[in-house]
């Protein structure tokens, strides 16, 4: 995922959508890169994944559980739905 440093959305924003994006289309989860991992894929900083995270926790997308990972909350995607 490339950050686009001309985009109106910022760092962080551009992350969110691009893992929502990721995640529901079922390419990304269950369990999601780490924050590092997240931070080297997208050429930011650690801090800035963090905030992207923290948007879709706030979503209910994706839950943190501290020393064990981020996962994806399952029946969260729209796929599939009647």
């Amino acid at each position: 995922m490339h950050v686009d440093p001309d985009s109106s959305d910022l760092p962080y924003v551009q992350i969110a959508n691009w893992l929502r994006a990721e995640i529901e289309a079922g390419r990304m989860g269950p369990r999601l890169p780490s924050v590092l991992a997240l931070a080297g894929q997208t050429d930011t900083s650690v801090n800035t994944v963090r905030k992207a995270l923290a948007v879709l926790v706030q979503e209910g997308l994706i839950v943190t559980v501290e020393g064990r990972g981020t996962f994806v909350i399952r029946g969260t995607s729209t796929q599939g739905d009647a």
